[in-house]
């Protein structure tokens, strides 16, 4: 009886009929050279083309030493900032109530904030304005009680407007990181605290804050990058005196066609947003997320 020697290749080699990893990734990369980094180039070329013709940094110069830029780089700033403290802040109680805090219908508010993330930013802004419009409910239930002709809620077209439709809509955001962060705490150890005579103050700033300031700190980081590119609340409340990058990206290109100082605004923000995405892919990372 003939007896057959099967060759087994050498460990560390590849089959000679097996297609390569790097063809089955060509398709997709192509793709996504194609749909957005070829037009992020383009921005980024058109940034160093100024209308007189050539290649130059005189748009760079022209914007940065214009005021409207100093301005809006300003307010885009401290609106993020802004809303990011606000977000932290409210995240963080409410996220402690609803982990914390037997009530009925806890569970279901904590399905409804994921549900709540994925409404559009401008859909919370038309609420608020339903509400505190100049014609809105606040207003309208102000002027029918006193006769007045007007309410005295005139504050969400201005930059407080702004922030508190941002700090609506982006908390939960926070409270996502927070939720599932508080769920990992071993409840024994707060009851422990609590049977040794610990206050509830006390309890959240020694065993509740050091598990959450990983999440604190990934939800932050993540609003503060989304905050930066907000472009539809800023729209939708009105607030014509409150102008930031995104802002002054669409008033340069659509309503001024200046092109190059447009692209030019378009790639600072790009490069704020990507430098605060880095960071916020590193917190992230470190905290598990």
């Amino acid at each position: 009886m003939a007896s057959t020697t099967l060759s087994v290749p050498p460990r560390g080699t590849k089959p000679s009929g097996r297609i390569p990893g790097w063809v089955w990734a060509l398709p997709p990369v192509t793709l996504l050279a194609l749909a957005f980094l070829y037009p992020l180039a383009l921005v980024g070329r058109q940034s160093v083309r100024p209308d007189s013709g050539g290649t130059s940094l005189q748009p760079y110069a022209d914007v940065f030493a214009s005021e409207a830029f100093r301005e809006a780089l300003g307010t885009t700033v401290w609106l993020a900032l802004g809303a990011t403290a606000g977000c932290l802040v409210l995240g963080f109680a409410l996220a402690l109530v609803i982990a914390f805090v037997p009530f009925p219908g806890g569970r279901a508010v904590a399905k409804f904030i994921d549900v709540f993330l994925s409404f559009p930013s401008f859909l919370i802004t038309l609420a608020l304005l339903f509400v505190y419009g100049t014609k809105g409910m606040a207003n309208g239930l102000w002027t029918d009680a006193t006769g007045a002709a007007e309410g005295p809620f005139q504050f969400l077209t201005t930059p407080w407007g702004v922030l508190l439709a941002e700090i609506t809509y982006f908390t939960p955001f926070v409270m996502r990181p927070l939720l599932a962060a508080f769920s990992q705490i071993d409840t024994a150890r707060i009851e422990v605290a609590s049977s040794l005579g610990a206050r509830p103050a006390r309890v959240i700033r020694r065993v509740i804050l050091p598990e959450a300031l990983p999440a604190l700190a990934a939800g932050g980081s993540l609003v503060l990058v989304m905050c930066l590119n907000e472009f539809g609340i800023v729209l939708f409340t009105g607030a014509k005196d409150v102008t930031t990058l995104p802002t002054l990206v669409y008033g340069k290109a659509m309503l001024e066609a200046d092109y190059p100082a447009a692209c030019v605004v378009a790639v600072v923000n790009i490069a704020i947003s990507v430098g605060l995405y880095g960071l916020y892919r590193v917190v992230s990372r470190r905290a598990g997320a």
